[in-house]
């Protein structure tokens, strides 16, 4: 996790959430995960910018006790800007994304803007989105190979 991240615990949602970097200028995201297949493990959210979309050292990490059908995270102080979201249910608490011996996943994963994955992940231009200083819902659905 980034050195950048402060862990809250949201009373309504349940929730661990986790916010970066000082400032006032920052507002809510809230992610809403559909398709959550079990309530096994944890639904992880990772909010990266360009340079690290698709890494494992994205800005902004948080996390909720994964419920089926619908889980959501919500990140108290996300910074304007351009984001996408990559998330994935740890259903065995291992805290990385398992596959199998081909590499396709073994626990269900998605990203913002339900940007597709075919063959290959998303490009960073399908799973964009633009966050501004107020308040601010997403909702994607993991795809569970």
């Amino acid at each position: 996790m980034s050195l950048a991240l402060i862990a809250l615990t949201l009373a309504n949602a349940g929730a661990d959430a986790a916010a970066g970097g000082g400032g006032d200028s920052g507002a809510p995201l809230t992610v809403v995960v559909g398709n959550v297949r079990s309530n096994a493990g944890r639904v992880h959210v990772a909010l990266c910018p360009q340079k690290s979309f698709l890494k494992d050292d994205c800005a902004l990490e948080a996390s909720a006790p994964a419920q089926k059908g619908t889980t959501s995270v919500t990140f108290a102080n996300v910074p304007p800007g351009e984001w996408a979201a990559q998330v994935f249910q740890d259903e065995n608490g291992n805290k990385k994304v398992d596959r199998n011996f081909l590499g396709i996943p073994k626990e269900g994963v998605g990203f913002s803007r339900d940007a597709k994955i075919v063959f290959s992940p998303p490009k960073w231009r399908d799973a964009v989105f633009s966050h501004e200083a107020k308040p601010q819902v997403i909702h994607l659905a993991l795809r569970y190979f």
